[in-house]
């Protein structure tokens, strides 16, 4: 589908705001905290935008709108599993995560499992990172390419090198910051373009009525029965996907997103603003794909690309945007790759600093570097991982084949559920040795080692004429890995040491400072909650004008009404910010100063 020279400017400019963004914000890291986690001063509002926008990425507009196109609703399953995730983190499990009160979560690990098991998690850590970075970056130049007629090249290293810029630069600050502004765009544009959808079939009811008429009710229910699509979408199917997302959103390694928010009071505001986000996204982010299918579907299967069907969201999004907007969706579906690849790049820079260095620097006698020479490690290390991660996008991109890509994403799929069931239940259970995790981690791997790498089940036992032939389905793969997982954990607690022992003081103290409080002016100190207030509002404000320059551009009465409603939208959530800001209590004010 082409897009136009408009909307290479509206591309152009948005990529270069973001960038500014990540000059502006430079000034408000000083040590190594306020680069990796912002120093433990972000408001709920920040933060919580932040983990919303990491919490997917492009996928969501491609792989699941595929998925949306075939089965309808069965998709929004995908997203209740992180609303289910999120609403927990503000039961409780935010607090938590927030008041463990360190850097990466390797450090958190230390605390409950011991230095072994930090270290494994570390070193594990850093190369999957990497990996699934540079995967996300491929499959986005994959579907920029096939969809729009983008060089595959040209994405990968554009977005690569704009992530690169604002991280490097202004660090966790910019992260969060960018995430808050592609947010307050993309909220706001994906709920437009689901009214134009709606719009365009005459309503909701006038929607099911043409499902109806055209013989898709069956494979459209909400639950499907397990003679469609090899057995997917079924209510095995849609409880396994919610376990797998409760249990990602509520382990040890999603302590990140909360360590950068000022206590656990925010921490439970963040996680109800990312619940309630969230839950909007999992109603309206599926209905462009689904009328895609109903008034567009000879476009959607004229794509050369091996599922047509995840060109339906933009299919959609084109067909019923007018001129400039476009180019915003194209923005919507670049940053939501980009707001989950630069929290990840952050992260895994902060455990090579915080985690990796100190050990190695002891073990090879290195003299150790100032908390300014950190810092600036940090940066170069940022520059470093994000090069590499590029490369490895465009290596991918060279080859003939998807085969290396499919290779990867099964060896993490492989990977990620075993290693995250061990930090959940050592949240609730603290009668373990210190090797419980890694206990549990083996017994998951040689389960998912079978199911993933389809073994033949002769292999193990069974003699059925089938079992050569036998395919784990996606419910059985997760259950069985979470079954072994669990079983392992459970196991190790029969040889967990003594309560007078030092690993079992150890896993109290942590797992007591855990559900302790915290005294923000005692632990952090001052806040600056106007400067973030009066920064980002002015960034949104220059969204706003941004948008608003669009209404230049020719289009009917409808488009500009459109643009106009999107503009007025961001103009006045930015200009409450600012109001926000000045008549702001007083805190924060000095750093305010210095910041402006």
């Amino acid at each position: 589908m082409e897009v136009s020279n408009i909307e290479y400017l509206v591309i152009v400019g948005y990529l270069l705001l973001i960038i500014a963004v990540g000059f502006v914000f430079k000034r408000f890291s000083s040590n190594t905290d306020d680069y990796f986690k912002g120093g433990s001063k972000g408001t709920w509002w920040l933060v919580g935008s932040s983990a919303f926008m990491s919490a997917f990425s492009a996928w969501t507009f491609t792989g699941a709108a595929g998925i949306a196109y075939e089965s309808g609703f069965s998709a929004m399953f995908i997203f209740f599993g992180n609303v289910l995730g999120f609403f927990v983190n503000f039961l409780f499990m935010g607090p938590w995560l927030r008041q463990m009160r360190v850097t990466t979560f390797p450090e958190a690990i230390a605390g409950r499992f011991g230095e072994a098991t930090r270290d494994f998690y570390a070193y594990y850590e850093v190369p999957v990172r990497i990996l699934y970075s540079a995967m996300a970056l491929y499959g986005l130049g994959i579907f920029c390419s096939a969809v729009f007629g983008y060089d595959i090249n040209y994405v990968i290293v554009v977005c690569g090198i704009v992530v690169l810029l604002y991280s490097a630069t202004g660090g966790r600050w910019a992260v969060m910051a960018t995430d808050f502004l592609q947010g307050l765009i993309l909220v706001p544009l994906t709920l437009i373009v689901a009214w134009l959808c709606l719009d365009a079939l005459g309503g909701i009811e006038s929607l099911f009525q043409e499902i109806e008429a055209q013989g898709l009710t069956e494979q459209y229910s909400m639950v499907n029965s397990t003679t469609l699509f090899g057995g997917a979408y079924t209510w095995g199917w849609a409880s396994a996907m919610m376990a797998k997302q409760f249990i990602v959103f509520n382990s040890m390694n999603a302590a990140p997103r909360y360590f950068s928010v000022k206590d656990g009071r925010e921490a439970r505001k963040a996680a109800l603003l990312c619940t309630v986000l969230m839950l909007l996204g999992s109603v309206i982010w599926f209905l462009p794909p689904i009328t895609a299918r109903l008034l567009y579907p000879d476009i959607v299967s004229a794509f050369d690309i091996s599922k047509p069907a995840e060109a339906s969201y933009a299919v959609a999004s084109i067909s019923l945007l007018p001129i400039g907007l476009v180019g915003l969706i194209v923005v919507a579906i670049l940053s939501a790759t980009m707001s989950s690849m630069d929290t990840g790049l952050n992260t895994n820079v902060a455990i090579l600093i915080k985690d990796i260095y100190p050990k190695m620097s002891r073990l090879l006698r290195w003299e150790p570097k100032t908390e300014v020479e950190l810092l600036h490690s940090g940066r170069v290390l940022t520059w470093c991982m994000g090069v590499l991660i590029v490369l490895l996008a465009l290596y991918f991109a060279q080859q003939d084949g998807s085969g290396i890509f499919d290779i990867m994403l099964k060896v993490g799929t492989l990977l990620s559920m075993p290693i995250t069931i061990p930090l959940m239940l050592g949240m609730f259970i603290r009668q373990t040795p210190w090797w419980a995790a890694l206990l549990s981690i083996a017994c998951a791997l040689a389960f998912s080692s079978f199911a993933y790498f389809e073994v033949p089940l002769s292999y193990i036992g069974f003699s059925s004429q089938y079992s050569d032939s036998f395919e784990w389905s996606f419910q059985q793969q997760f259950f069985g890995v979470l079954g072994t997982g669990t079983f392992g954990f459970l196991i190790s607690t029969l040889f967990a040491p003594s309560p007078q022992s030092s690993h079992r003081q150890m896993v109290d103290s942590f797992l007591t400072k855990m559900k302790t409080p915290i005294d923000f002016e005692q632990e952090v100190g001052q806040g600056n909650d106007l400067s973030q207030l009066t920064l980002i509002g002015r960034f949104g404000l220059a969204v706003t004008a941004f948008i608003g320059l669009m209404l230049l551009i020719p289009n009917p009465l409808e488009g500009r009404i459109t643009i106009l409603i999107l503009a007025l939208t961001i103009g006045f959530i930015s200009t409450l910010m600012l109001r926000a800001g000045r008549g702001s209590d007083g805190k924060g004010d000095a750093q305010a100063r210095i910041s402006q």
